[in-house]
């Protein structure tokens, strides 16, 4: 390895530590400290970013929500159950669930971080995904209600097999907290650009089809025992991303976290 990709590695590394320690921090709370904790820290995070898309009114305008370009998508199957999308070969020897939301500036730094290595092992058949589509961040877009219509996008895309591109086209482009998130009608335009036709996943997203499910989701994480910590004495659901096997969480700070648990089945 490179001495330019040891310092990319150790910058993202970097990255994700800061976003978790700010996630910690702001817990599920939406008290106006904590919010503003958060938007300074995505500020931080995307200026830093190394290889990402990187997205800012200041240097060229709205975002535009468009098919992730350059990159190649995971070929392993995948099928919607529920508010989750399960991602990977049935043979699979590890199991990871993964629990997200795609507003949360955290989860766009873990899937920058990692999203290769996941893929790459998805690909090879040693890893399945469990991707928990969590409306968690409502109230952190303006006007609110993102996390909801991006999580219900996200598992009407399933429905038409497309739920890997979606994933990162939607992490690729990511908006900030605070600001306004995609709208109905770009999401859709998103999964007509992937390939998607027909009517159903226009009429998906419009109907809000899939929003009890992911708020079901978001209910089970908040009475999931092993996804709870401790808070100034009170129980709660400690956030997102948050990255298990099982009842096991797992650290995603150790950057050879993957490589360990695909390891330590061999």
């Amino acid at each position: 390895m490179g001495g330019a990709e040891r310092n990319a590695r150790k910058k993202k590394q970097q990255n994700l530590q800061a976003a978790k320690a700010v996630a910690a921090a702001r817990g599920s709370n939406d008290d106006r400290t904590k919010v503003l904790i958060g938007v300074v820290a995505v500020v931080v995070l995307a200026a830093a970013v190394i290889g990402g898309v990187v997205l800012s009114k200041n240097s060229g305008g709205e975002p535009t929500l468009t098919p992730v370009a350059g990159k190649t998508v995971t070929t392993a199957p995948s099928t919607r159950d529920g508010g989750v999308v399960v991602v990977g070969e049935e043979s699979a020897e590890v199991t990871v669930d993964v629990y997200e939301d795609f507003l949360c500036p955290f989860c766009g730094e873990f899937e920058r971080t990692y999203g290769d290595q996941i893929k790459e092992q998805l690909d090879a058949g040693t890893v399945r995904v469990r991707y928990h589509t969590l409306p968690m961040l409502n109230s952190y877009s303006s006007p609110e209600g993102y996390s909801t219509d991006s999580a219900n996008a996200a598992l009407c895309a399933a429905d038409e097999g497309k739920f890997p591109a979606y994933h990162e086209s939607l992490y690729a482009q990511q908006p900030e907290e605070g600001d306004a998130g995609y709208t109905k009608q770009e999401l859709i335009k998103l999964g007509t650009d992937l390939g998607i036709t027909g009517d159903a996943f226009a009429s998906c997203v419009n109907g809000d089809e899939h929003v009890a499910e992911a708020q079901q989701e978001l209910a089970d994480a908040k009475s999931t025992p092993h996804l709870q910590v401790d808070r100034n004495g009170q129980k709660g659901f400690r956030g997102t991303p948050s990255i298990s096997v099982g009842d096991r969480v797992l650290d995603v700070n150790d950057e050879n976290w993957l490589k360990n648990l695909v390891g330590s089945t061999g």
